[in-house]
C-alpha cells in the first residue's frame, strides 16, 4: 500500500509566462494520466497530473473508493489554489487602496484642523469627496474577511487529504462514512463560493498578448465557453461581409503554430464581426439583413432563424468603425446577448438578452449611448463595457449594468497594441478578452473585483 501511496503523488505544473506551451513527460507513457487542467486569472495554466495509473489493489472495492475520495478532494485543492491567487492578488490591491483612502482622511483632518487658512470652496470639495469615499472603507475590510475565509477552506482540504492518506494506509483506523460527508459538505460550499467569484465588476485589463498575425485588417476569433471538457477548438472568421467560410482549429496550440484547419460554409454570408460560437453552434448576423441565424456545426444546418425587430443593419448603427457592425452577438456567465441600436432609440445602443434555442428576445435595455459613437463593446456578469474608440489610445469608459439599470462612466485602459480593433469579446469560461486588432488576433486577461459574504455560503 505504500507504494500505491507513493504513486498518487501529485505533479502540479504551472506554466508561466504569457505564451501558451505544451508540456509532456519526456518519455510519455500510456500510463500516465492528466486528471483535470485550469487556468488561473493570470492566464497561467495550472494542470494536475497523476503518475502512473493505479492498478494494484484495484480489487479492493474499499480501496477504489478511498482512491476516488481522495482525488476528489486534490482536484479540489487546485480550485481552491486558483480561488487562493485571484483573492490574495485582489487583496493586495484593497490594501493599496486602503491604504490611499487613510492617507486621505489623515490629510483631510489636518485640512480641518487649519480650514482658516483654505479658501472655503477648496475646503468643501474636499470635504465632499471625503464623504464620497469614507463608506468604501467598511467595504474593504469585509473583503480582507473573505480573504480569511479562503484560507479556511485551504485549512480544511489540507486536513481531509491528511487524513485520507493515513486511511489508505491503515484501513480502518477512520471513519469512511463521516470523511466523505466531510468532503461532500466541503465541496458544496466551495462551489458556491466560485460561483461568487465568478462574477464582479470590470477593474482592470491586462496588456495585449498577441496570439497570431493573420488574415485582413477586420475579423473575428473565438472558442466556445460551453465547450466539453477537454475541447480547445478555436473558430476563425476573416472579414466582416461577403463570406460563408468559417475555419475549425483543433486546438489554441494549432492555431498557434500552423494553418491546418477545417472549412465549414454557412449557407448565408455573415455580416459585421458580431458572431459568437455557443454550446456548438454559432451565431451570427445575416449580410444584409437584422436575421440572426443559428447554424449547429455538428449537422452542418440552420437549426433556428430570428428577425431582431426593428434593430439597424446595412451600416444604419454601427460601431464607430464602419465594418456592417450593426449587430453585435456576445455571451457571457449569464447566456447569450445582442447588442444592436433602433430608431425608437435615437440610435442609442439597445441590449436585449436571447434565448439560445428560440432566439426569442426575454428581456431588453435600452441605454442613452449613442451606437454609432462606440468603438466596441463586450459583456461580463450583465454589466455592458463599451470603448471610446478603436484606434489609437483606447479605454473602457462606459458600463451599463442590466441587474439595476443604471450606468456609469468609468476609466480603464485597453492596450490598443497595432492601432485597429474590429472586434472585442468576452469569454467566461477563459476570463478572458478576444480581440482582433489590425490583422492580429490577441488575448486581454481581466480583473474582476468582488465581494464574497461568508453568511451565504
Amino acid at each position: 500500500m505504500q507504494r500505491v501511496n507513493k504513486l498518487l503523488s501529485l505533479i502540479v505544473l504551472v506554466l508561466m509566462g504569457t505564451e501558451l506551451t505544451q508540456v509532456l513527460p519526456a518519455n510519455p507513457e500510456e500510463s500516465w494520466q492528466v486528471y483535470s487542467s485550469a487556468q488561473d486569472s493570470e492566464g497561467r495554466c495550472v494542470c494536475t497530473v497523476v503518475a502512473p495509473q493505479q492498478t494494484m489493489c484495484s480489487r479492493d472495492a474499499r480501496t477504489k473508493q478511498l482512491r476516488q475520495l481522495l482525488e476528489k478532494v486534490q482536484n479540489m485543492t487546485q480550485s481552491i489554489q486558483v480561488l487562493d491567487q485571484r483573492t490574495q492578488r485582489d487583496l493586495q490591491y484593497v490594501v493599496k487602496m486602503e491604504d490611499q483612502l487613510r492617507g486621505l482622511e489623515t490629510k483631510f483632518r489636518q485640512v480641518e484642523e487649519n480650514h482658516k487658512q483654505n479658501i472655503a470652496k477648496q475646503y468643501k470639495a474636499i470635504k465632499a469627496k471625503m464623504a464620497e469615499l469614507r463608506p468604501l472603507i467598511p467595504v474593504l475590510e469585509e473583503y480582507k474577511a473573505d480573504a480569511r475565509l479562503v484560507q479556511q477552506f485551504k485549512e480544511e482540504v489540507q486536513n481531509l487529504t491528511a487524513s485520507l492518506g493515513l486511511l489508505q494506509q491503515e484501513m480502518g483506523a477512520y471513519d469512511y462514512d463521516d470523511l466523505h460527508s466531510r468532503v461532500v459538505s466541503l465541496e458544496e460550499r466551495l462551489r458556491a463560493c466560485m460561483q461568487k467569484l465568478a462574477c464582479g465588476k470590470l477593474t482592470g485589463i491586462s496588456d495585449a498578448i498577441t496570439i497570431k498575425t493573420s488574415g485582413s485588417r477586420f475579423g473575428s476569433w473565438m472558442t466556445d465557453p460551453l465547450a466539453p471538457e477537454g475541447d480547445t477548438r478555436v473558430w476563425y472568421m476573416d472579414g466582416y461581409h461577403n463570406n460563408r467560410f468559417v475555419r475549425e482549429y483543433k486546438s489554441m496550440a494549432d492555431f498557434m503554430m500552423s494553418d491546418n484547419f477545417t472549412s465549414h460554409r454557412l449557407p448565408h454570408p455573415w455580416s459585421g464581426t458580431g458572431q459568437v460560437v455557443y454550446n456548438g453552434s454559432i451565431y451570427f448576423n445575416k449580410f444584409q439583413s437584422n436575421m440572426i441565424i443559428k447554424f449547429d456545426f455538428k449537422t452542418s444546418t440552420i437549426s433556428k432563424s430570428q428577425r431582431l425587430d426593428n434593430a439597424g443593419y446595412s451600416n444604419t448603427y454601427h460601431y464607430a468603425w464602419g465594418g456592417h457592425s450593426d449587430i453585435d452577438l456576445m455571451v457571457d456567465e449569464g447566456g447569450l446577448w445582442a447588442v444592436y441600436a433602433t430608431n425608437q432609440n435615437a440610435g442609442n445602443i439597445v441590449i436585449s438578452k436571447l434565448h439560445p434555442i428560440t432566439l426569442h428576445i426575454i428581456q431588453t435595455w435600452m441605454t442613452n449611448h449613442p451606437r454609432r459613437s462606440a468603438g466596441e463593446s463586450f459583456m461580463i456578469c450583465g454589466t455592458l463595457y463599451v470603448t471610446n474608440g478603436y484606434s489609437g489610445g483606447t479605454k473602457v469608459y462606459y458600463a451599463y449594468h442590466t441587474n439595476s439599470s443604471m450606468y456609469e462612466y468609468i476609466d480603464i485602459v485597453l492596450q490598443n497594441k497595432y492601432s485597429h480593433i474590429s472586434m472585442l469579446d468576452y469569454n467566461p469560461r477563459d476570463r478572458a478578452l478576444y480581440a482582433w486588432n489590425n490583422g492580429h488576433q490577441v488575448l486581454y486577461n481581466v480583473t474582476l473585483f468582488h465581494v464574497i459574504r461568508s453568511e451565504q455560503l
